[in-house]
């Protein structure tokens, strides 16, 4: 299958036009919404699908859907929190991307090798492109939302899109807000400076986000907060606390002096961002469910060390 990498911004129909002259554009669009090309190692069907510079771009020639079965199944013993007949909630470790990206390596293992050894055990069919209902960043721990088929994910991606869907995360910043409850809404874009970070000012296109935190504890230094997120932004929670004086201890990409300082006096090495609470609606029963996750030996070692009691 002939592979490309985008050195610019553009339409998907549109680069493999000109990456592959042989194919017209109109022939392109036909294979893309034919389920043939994958960005990134997800099908796209959309020509107008705007690529980003460094993302791997892959095409079929024969006018097939491509196969997703390069993402070789990973036994990563992954514990599975809830399942039905429409979905499971999985526990996320930290230091593993969720899937791939146009910035890693060939074959570097994600998530989602997991994720195809899961369904392969369960003998369900497996496809990158609906499995994934939602993300985490790579050193965020905790719930997340696995569907089972097409017709699955997108009614739970849907949930998503109407925010019905409760998603809450503990984190541990660096300082104490000055409020106990208060909802930061600010929209977030890429940084225009520095393209791997996101920003709520100096960008390009931002979008609307909403986050709320109630304060759970605090110390003197760094404060337990939990964060309900409205919007589902990149970076969301840790772009928001940074943007008002209070980043996550262990980040490395939007830490301040002062969080670098608590962190290194705690002994934190690690993002202090779980993924706790998760509330949604199986398509399988229509009820509403709610999984919550205790966070790993790592996170609860920082609160023990900033003596931040846990709930």
């Amino acid at each position: 299958m002939p592979s490309w990498v985008a050195d610019a911004a553009m339409r998907l129909d549109v680069f493999l036009a000109k990456a592959d002259p042989s194919v017209s554009r109109v022939k392109t669009g036909q294979l893309i919404r034919a389920g043939c090309v994958l960005v990134n190692g997800r099908i796209v069907r959309k020509p107008a699908h705007r690529l980003r510079v460094g993302d791997a771009v892959e095409c079929s020639r024969k006018e097939e859907p491509a196969s997703e079965s390069h993402i070789t199944p990973v036994d990563q013993h992954l514990k599975i929190l809830y399942e039905d007949a429409s979905c499971f909630v999985i526990e996320k470790p930290a230091g593993l991307s969720v899937h791939p990206a146009g910035s890693m390596a060939p074959g570097t293992e994600t998530l989602l090798n997991g994720i195809a050894c899961l369904f392969k055990k369960k003998r369900l069919p497996f496809d990158a492109a609906h499995v994934l209902v939602h993300r985490l960043d790579r050193e965020t721990t905790g719930c997340l939302l696995i569907a089972k088929s097409p017709a699955a994910h997108r009614e739970l991606q849907k949930q998503f899109k109407d925010r019905t869907i409760g998603k809450t995360y503990l984190a541990i910043v660096a300082g104490v807000p000055a409020h106990r409850e208060a909802t930061i809404d600010a929209p977030i874009g890429r940084n225009l400076t520095d393209r791997t970070r996101m920003s709520v000012l100096r960008t390009g296109v931002s979008r609307a986000a909403r986050t709320t935190y109630h304060l759970l504890a605090q110390t003197q230094g760094a404060a337990l907060l939990a964060c309900d997120l409205h919007t589902g932004r990149t970076h969301q929670i840790r772009v928001h606390l940074s943007a008002i004086g209070h980043p996550l201890l262990g980040d490395p990409t939007y830490h301040s002096s002062e969080s670098a300082r608590v962190a290194e006096r705690a002994g934190i090495a690690g993002l202090c961002l779980h993924a706790w609470k998760l509330t949604f609606q199986s398509p399988a029963d229509e009820r509403n469910h709610a999984i919550t996750l205790s966070p790993p030996p790592a996170f609860r070692q920082a609160a023990k060390n900033l003596k931040l009691p846990l709930p």
